[in-house]
């Protein structure tokens, strides 16, 4: 379930007694506004300071009372002038992004202290975002409850433990990461976890759990293409213990999202751990209904990154998926998983039948000796938002590409490979572009149009953006 912003607000007064005293009611009726128009949207918590700022004093207390009740960001309100030291006070002692807000009223001169304290903010080196106008409208309001979310995105990462599950993957460069830059620049902190945690925590499976998940994919999944040689049900079953004792690792280690190796340890001596890549990123299993838990191929820490940004900002399941080809003919980019992705996308629905109806488990290919299945399926059409965190000499940037996913004969996933599921999706440019800058072999997205959501949460993580489209 995607948790609900939760953001402190201040409002910002005269720093002379007297001149506080004729305005305070002014300085609150705004404050008042900004806080009713956000409760009514149910879309934000609002934590409201316990006193209007008007002193150097006021502004740390009021700010540190905020930090300890755990807002993800915080709202500077100003309907006079305000004097700006005040606002740089409360900044410094605040957690979490900050927008400033005014109305244009030409009676007061809220828009003029938001101007001053933002130059001195900018002095300091405080970024922060800012929105002028009434709140009544439904623009202003909006922009404001899109700063709320992506500020709970950024302090919602802050603190999380990403499980690095067996290392790096194939040679990829975005496999490997440095905690250091990662518990800097995100506040995540990286542990890992042999893949043989794995091998040994399957045999600790309870008999009934896997002949429950067994049952459950049998009687739900479209078709299971069992071959008896890679794909049998006694390899099924042992996909089902190591999702089982992925799903074990993660609780023991308190885990908030993994990237799993697989090739070719797992794939060629074991099983491919393609199962896992689906039913973790699904929003259920075989036990019910489950947040979708962030689950990257091939170890890639890059794409396991900018999957949990994206679920953390939207609550819905991510998509993992392999660059692998143009298609002239229907002028759309392919996308085309060695291992596995959300199911939820073979149906975009909340009924696990209605998306399983239309996936196929086929016996994995020759190269993964492992055996087990590939989870296939084509994705729904509807407009999306693709992203990919890449990185030139260390520093980040996040590449957005709004799409919009088609639907094809299931015939053209012939064309590349079949066993493996299929994202069809047309670029809003010409293709060649996508193949001079994309700078990965994975990419990321999720259903909707998140573009300016996600540039706000790179201006607040102070990564640059790239959009292509």
């Amino acid at each position: 379930m995607l948790r609900k912003p939760r953001i402190g607000i201040l409002g910002f007064s005269d720093g002379e007694p007297e001149v506080h005293e004729q305005l305070k009611e002014i300085v609150q009726k705004q404050m008042d506004v900004i806080i009713e128009e956000l409760r009514k949207s149910g879309a934000v918590e609002v934590v409201v300071g316990e006193k209007l700022v008007n002193s150097p004093q006021s502004a740390k207390e009021e700010a540190l009372k905020l930090v300890s009740q755990n807002v993800d960001g915080t709202i500077f309100s100003y309907a006079v002038f305000s004097f700006p030291n005040f606002s740089a006070i409360a900044a410094k002692n605040l957690r979490g992004p900050i927008l400033l807000a005014a109305n244009l009223n030409p009676d007061w001169p809220g828009m003029v202290a938001m101007l001053a304290s933002g130059g001195a903010l900018h002095h300091l080196g405080f970024d922060h975002f800012r929105v002028a106008g009434d709140v009544c409208e439904k623009d202003v309001l909006d922009k404001i409850i899109t700063f709320a979310k992506c500020a709970s995105v950024v302090t919602g990462l802050n603190g999380q433990k990403y499980g690095l599950i067996g290392g790096r993957s194939l040679g990829m460069y975005s496999a490997t990461v440095s905690m250091q830059d990662w518990q800097k620049k995100f506040g995540v902190d990286i542990e890992h976890v042999d893949q043989s945690e794995i091998i040994r925590l399957a045999d600790t499976i309870p008999q009934e759990q896997v002949d429950k998940a067994f049952k459950w994919l049998n009687d739900n999944v479209g078709k299971i293409n069992y071959d008896n040689d890679r794909l049998s049900e006694e390899k099924l079953k042992t996909q089902i213990r190591h999702y089982e004792a992925i799903r074990k690792i993660i609780d023991k280690n308190n885990f908030d999202f993994i990237g799993v190796k697989c090739h070719y340890e797992m794939s060629r001596n074991y099983c491919t751990e393609c199962l896992g890549a689906a039913f973790f990123n699904d929003p259920y299993d075989w036990n019910g209904d489950k947040e979708p838990f962030v689950f990257a191929c091939e170890a890639d820490s890059d794409a396991a990154l900018t999957m949990q940004i994206l679920k953390l900002l939207t609550g819905d399941p991510v998509i993992f998926m392999d660059v692998r080809h143009y298609d002239k003919e229907n002028d759309v980019m392919v996308f085309c998983n060695c291992g596995s992705q959300s199911t939820y996308y073979a149906g975009k629905s909340k009924d696990p039948k209605e998306n399983l109806k239309n996936v196929t488990l086929y016996p994995c290919l020759e190269i993964y000796s492992g055996g087990g299945a590939h989870v296939n399926c084509m994705t729904k059409a509807g407009k999306s938002t693709i992203a990919r965190l890449n990185r030139t000499e260390g520093k980040y940037r996040m590449t957005i590409i709004p799409a919009e996913f088609v639907e094809l004969p299931r015939e053209k996933m012939a064309e590349t490979t079949v066993e493996w599921p299929h994202v069809f999706a047309k670029l809003p440019f010409h293709h060649s572009i996508f193949l001079e800058k994309f700078d990965a072999n994975h990419c990321h997205a999720v259903y909707g149009d998140h573009v300016e959501e996600l540039k706000m949460i790179c201006k607040m993580l102070d990564i640059e953006v790239e959009l292509l489209g």
